[in-house]
């Protein structure tokens, strides 16, 4: 299993309906609430953010992979949190 990396805003739209889709999905799958996702503020965290390249948030990465960035949708976050299930 590997850690899922996530930059958000706490004031961004589609980083609220990202939250909400991971937690729908953990309920519709237990598996993925073992998943590890470190969840990092990009204002607060900036110096660690610039060292990412991606524009638009949320953006989930994995292994220094990005997997998703900007507007989610529940297949797309499903599809990070499958991946991240792989070893």
């Amino acid at each position: 299993m590997k850690e899922i990396t996530y930059f958000y805003l706490s004031n961004c739209p589609y980083c609220k309906m990202a939250d909400n889709m991971i937690n729908e999905l953990i309920d519709e799958n237990p598996e993925f609430a073992n998943i590890p996702i470190k969840k990092i503020e990009e204002r607060k965290n900036a110096e660690l953010a610039n060292r990412y390249d991606y524009y638009y948030v949320p953006c989930l990465w994995i292994d220094g992979h990005k997997l998703h960035e900007g507007i989610p949708t529940k297949d797309k976050i499903r599809d990070v949190l499958t991946a991240a299930l792989k070893d």
